[in-house]
């Protein structure tokens, strides 16, 4: 692990995280869960909110895609949506919701705050995100596509906007 310069699984409890907490609102697929955890240690994210009936942990289904990353990611289960985004609100995050809405913006020219903490709420597989989480969040942020489906599996698109932000973090962090 020394060579890849990444923490053991022991040591990611007191590793520096990103200052974002992805939340997953009513996600159906177990196997989803499990690759966002994995996207989630990956990205070194502070926590992952899952949501009404997203599945949680311990379950073989997760750990299947996890592969462990359940055990490095702090997590949370929460009655329903909004109050997983009471919880982030309360932390002082701010609430972007992840979906194609027509006043959406693009997740390339997304100009991220200086210090405020970010939490990203992603949707159902099908319904996408919640009319409640739309109207708790600061902004809504879409990631552009150009194909004829315009739609990602959820994984995909936490992996996108994820790296993305993270990135962009890195970025500010380092020209400050």
């Amino acid at each position: 692990m020394d060579e890849l310069e990444r923490h053991a699984a022991e040591d990611m409890g007191a590793a520096m995280k990103h200052p974002l907490i992805i939340i997953l609102d009513d996600v159906r697929s177990m196997q989803n869960v499990g690759a966002i955890f994995r996207t989630a240690d990956a990205f070194a994210v502070a926590a992952i909110y899952l949501c009404g009936y997203t599945p949680a942990p311990p379950h073989r289904d997760i750990h299947k895609t996890a592969l462990g990353a359940t055990e490095t990611v702090q997590w949370q289960h929460f009655p329903d949506v909004s109050a997983a985004i009471t919880a982030a609100t309360a932390q002082g995050y701010t609430i972007w919701s992840v979906e194609q809405t027509h006043n959406s913006l693009s997740l390339g020219e997304l100009d991220l705050p200086a210090t405020a903490p970010i939490a990203l709420v992603f949707g159902n597989e099908v319904n996408g995100v919640s009319d409640t989480a739309l109207g708790l969040s600061q902004a809504v942020i879409e990631i552009p596509q150009w194909g004829s489906k315009h739609s990602l599996n959820i994984s995909v698109s936490v992996g996108v906007t994820v790296w993305h932000i993270v990135n962009k973090l890195k970025k500010k962090t380092v020209n400050t």
